[in-house]
């Protein structure tokens, strides 16, 4: 498997190919591709997969304003900047994100990036490389800036700005997105419909996809997690690596279960500064390796997943 090094000396090479989407693997059984028994179908996923596990890495790095939340007091002075909490969000594009990159290498696995759009314009080459590296970018807005409160044209337009960039700087059209803590607002979905998104995260009704009505029209839900979680759970609730571990663990355990009668997807979520740290990709490391031990598992993009929620005749519809 290559490393990261290896990579960028051949990206050059590889030119426009990793922008295609790649194909998806069963875990442990990537010899066959059975279709479910039609009776099967209507609890089960088209491709034959008994679970779908959905990665997330959070591109946010390099787009959080003056002073941003980090681990430190929040104690500053006006009119002073803090130093050393800006230095815990450059671990996240300097390290974090590097090093996720190669471990979902190692384990075959692709992943959806939703990457906001000023730390895209920052760190250009980092988000070039993730999609290289056949990973989805989806739109994560422009900024930190909080989208709900605001006036539907200038919602509109943040959301489309931090698309553009991401298009701009990798090529890749977002057609998935993430509001700052998943905080949309009552406009938010009608403006990804006229944007030309195909689904939102920003939902954690479900524990499988499902589509809703906008407008009139088809729009999929991919749910998102605030239980497997790094952000939540690690920062926000002082997690150690091995508790966040055990947590996603007996996660995938219940849902695995329920996945022989039911659509099952599974969710985890990663952020550059925080997923990234040697502590929590050895703790990835450990997850990935259980997870991919059972039969009938599949890592699928989040697009892949919508995608799949379109076509399925017997998808949940709100």
């Amino acid at each position: 498997m290559k490393d990261r090094r290896t990579f960028l000396k051949q990206a050059s090479l590889v030119g426009l190919a990793g922008l295609l989407p790649t194909t998806t693997l069963l875990a442990s059984d990537l010899e066959t591709n059975t279709l479910v028994n039609k009776e099967d179908s209507i609890t089960k996923w088209a491709d034959g997969s008994r679970l779908v596990v959905s990665l997330s890495m959070q591109f946010e790095a390099g787009g959080q304003p003056v002073n941003a939340e980090s681990p430190f007091p929040q104690n500053m002075q006006k009119g002073f900047t803090d130093l050393p909490g800006e230095t815990w969000y450059q671990y996240g594009y300097k390290e974090g994100i590097p090093r996720m990159l190669d471990n979902w290498d190692k384990f075959g696995v692709k992943v959806t990036s939703h990457m906001v759009g000023s730390a895209v314009l920052k760190n250009p080459a980092l988000a070039k490389e993730i999609v290289q590296r056949g990973h989805e970018a989806a739109a994560h807005g422009m900024d930190w800036t909080t989208q709900y409160s605001m006036p539907y044209e200038t919602e509109k337009q943040f959301i489309k700005d931090g698309a553009d960039a991401i298009k701009k700087v990798t090529g890749f059209e977002p057609v998935g997105y993430n509001a700052n803590w998943l905080r949309r607002g009552i406009n938010t979905l009608e403006i990804l419909q006229e944007l030309g998104f195909k689904y939102h995260i920003d939902d954690l009704s479900r524990d499988e996809p499902f589509l809703l009505k906008v407008k009139g029209k088809d729009f999929a839900v991919v749910p998102y997690t605030i239980r497997c979680n790094d952000i939540v759970l690690i920062e926000g609730k002082n997690f150690s690596a091995d508790q966040f571990a055990r947590q996603v663990i007996l996660e995938f355990d219940q849902l695995y279960k329920e996945s022989e009668k039911k659509r099952r997807q599974m969710s985890i979520s990663f952020h550059d500064r925080i997923g990234g740290t040697p502590q929590m990709v050895a703790a990835t490391t450990e997850i990935l390796s259980y997870i991919q031990k059972h039969k009938g598992v599949s890592f699928k993009r989040k697009d892949e997943i919508a995608q799949m929620a379109y076509e399925d005749k017997n998808i949940i519809k709100e």
